[in-house]
């Protein structure tokens, strides 16, 4: 090789060079990194999680909780759909101190998807015999749809999958780095006011992708959403990708394009990509976002391995000249956003007619806490009523579909006797939280149960209170319940009361949302409260909002515009 001007007699003296080290990069396979950045990625390696359920079947079922290999037990089994639980007794100011086999019951959730939120009658059934006989009882509605059980031992997964997998449910994914459930409108197919039905790109996708191994290996999960409903009902800016039903001037209804939406504790709000996607093309769509996740997704930090980093770096003009030129073959045609919700409540409950004549009643669990009795009766009452089928909702709740109008009054009169009203309070229909210290590994406070009661005093102390309103609780920075996009958001941490003792508390979040003006909540400076403080704190900011509000104010509004002493 010739020599550079540089390496000539006349050159001027240079510093020594020091010593090239080899630049590993963001972990991204399509520009040839490879090789292993952290534990997560060489487990994914050694073997893909998919093959883990042979294992489970055929050797930890029988031999028990002592046998599974440690990478199976903390990282393949999710994708299947299993987390060990925490152990009883640890206080949250152990979460971050004790190590993972400190941590670990010998017990496990199990989230069984609901992709779409779907369900039969006969389906519900089967969940909440599942839950009686293998689970304590227990089968939370999840935010993303799903049902979850708790108390699952490794012994009885076999019969549980065998069950499951008898009337077409599946854990296949439901955690894990994957594809995860598939959101899908509650009332898709059926509401009078739907701009499109999602349901065959939401079959089509769980066919090319959901078990599939050229997909079961993504640097982190991938969030996914499917809506034609103008309520814009599945959250979509959160996800990793969205499809929101529009009506394009010239090629009609379809589909808006959104990528790079999630929370944690390094929230974005999804960005459209100014794309109108046909019905026929979702599933390729899914597919070449998926894959562009996979290849170009950063894997040397877990805490950066989200989509949501990747679309940030690039910018939506890059990301969508990289998906039609690379991936799809093909351009995309520009189309409109989708258009403001005309009401705030978007989860369905009530009486609703369907474009049948028939109706859907909704109906709200208290934070999403059911169990398994409480299930079976519901698929006993819908089937009683002449309906074989139901939705769950991204807000914790369930829906009853194909009632006749004859049947409607009787319903509701069976579904308030197990209080599941169909008439909540804002405070009942707005309220969700996570799985908290109960059972979660991650969470630092208690709160489901800090839920109920919430809403319980909130009732009985502002009965008047009829404005829309969220409030969501999570046990930990995490946000697996949406503190960030909440009216009134609660993190879960550790906190000191007056007399200087560290108890459970949360840092609040005020004035977030989805949908109308979707947005981040306002941090207040120095803002926390312990949880037996809550329901006065709740109560004091919202009498505030409601002496201080202009005619027709959001509390997120208000909440925005506040003084910090009218929010502390």
């Amino acid at each position: 090789m010739a020599a550079n001007s540089e390496d000539t007699a006349t050159a001027a003296p240079r510093a020594p060079r020091r010593k090239a080290s080899r630049h590993r990069g963001e972990g991204q396979w399509a520009v040839g990194h490879f090789t292993p950045l952290n534990g997560n990625e060489q487990f994914k390696k050694d073997d893909d999680g998919l093959n883990v359920r042979t294992r489970i079947e055929t050797i930890y079922s029988k031999r028990g909780f002592d046998s599974i290999d440690p990478n199976d037990l903390r990282g393949r089994m999710r994708w299947w759909g299993l987390y060990t639980q925490r152990k009883p007794g640890i206080d949250g100011g152990k979460t971050a101190i004790l190590e993972p086999e400190e941590l670990d019951d010998e017990y496990f959730m199990l989230r069984v998807r609901v992709d779409g939120g779907r369900l039969t009658t006969d389906q519900l059934r089967v969940i909440g015999e599942i839950s009686q006989e293998f689970a304590r009882g227990t089968a939370d509605i999840t935010d993303r749809q799903n049902i979850q059980y708790h108390w699952i031992r490794i012994e009885d997964m076999p019969e549980i999958w065998r069950r499951l997998e008898g009337v077409g449910l599946s854990t296949t994914e439901a955690c894990g780095d994957t594809p995860r459930v598939i959101l899908g409108s509650p009332v898709a197919g059926i509401a009078e006011d739907e701009i499109i039905d999602g349901s065959p790109a939401v079959d089509e996708i769980q066919r090319r992708i959901v078990g599939n191994p050229a997909f079961s290996n993504l640097p982190r999960k991938f969030k996914s959403a499917i809506s034609g409903s103008p309520l814009l009902d599945v959250a979509h800016e959160i996800n990793d990708i969205a499809f929101v039903g529009v009506v394009h001037p010239e090629l009609g209804p379809g589909f808006d394009l959104w990528v790079g939406g999630g929370l944690s504790t390094n929230p974005k709000i999804g960005q459209r990509l100014g794309a109108w996607v046909p019905l026929e093309d979702v599933a390729d769509v899914y597919e070449g976002v998926i894959s562009i996740f996979r290849d170009y997704g950063y894997r040397r930090l877990r805490t950066r391995a989200r989509l949501k980093f990747l679309v940030a770096d690039w910018g939506v003009a890059k990301f969508r000249q990289v998906l039609e030129d690379e991936y799809l073959l093909r351009k995309l045609a520009d189309g409109p956003a989708p258009a403001q919700p005309v009401q705030r409540w978007r989860d369905h409950v009530g009486v609703h007619r369907q474009q049948d004549g028939r109706f859907y009643v909704g109906f709200a669990p208290r934070v999403g806490r059911v169990d398994g009795t409480v299930l079976t009766k519901i698929a006993d009452l819908a089937a009683a009523h002449g309906s074989g089928r139901l939705r769950t909702t991204v807000e914790q709740k369930m829906i009853v579909l194909d009632v006749a109008e004859d049947q409607v009054d009787s319903l509701v009169e069976g579904l308030e006797s197990l209080d599941l009203t169909v008439r909540p309070s804002s405070f009942r229909r707005g309220t969700m939280a996570c799985t908290g210290i109960e059972f979660c590994k991650l969470a630092i406070v208690e709160t489901k149960a800090r839920g109920a009661s919430l809403i319980d005093e909130l009732e009985r102390r502002i009965p008047e209170f009829d404005e829309p309103l969220t409030i969501n609780i999570n046990g930990c920075p995490n946000a697996c319940a949406r503190i960030q996009v909440a009216d009134i958001g609660l993190k879960g941490q550790l906190v000191l009361d007056d007399d200087g003792n560290q108890v459970e508390g949360f840092q609040v979040h005020l004035g977030g949302a989805l949908g109308l003006e979707a947005g981040f909540g306002r941090k207040v400076r120095g803002l926390k409260v312990t949880s037996a403080e809550l329901p006065d704190y709740v109560e004091r900011v919202l009498k505030r909002f409601q002496a201080e509000r202009e005619d027709g104010e959001r509390f997120a509004t208000w909440a925005a515009r506040a003084s910090e002493e009218a929010l502390s």
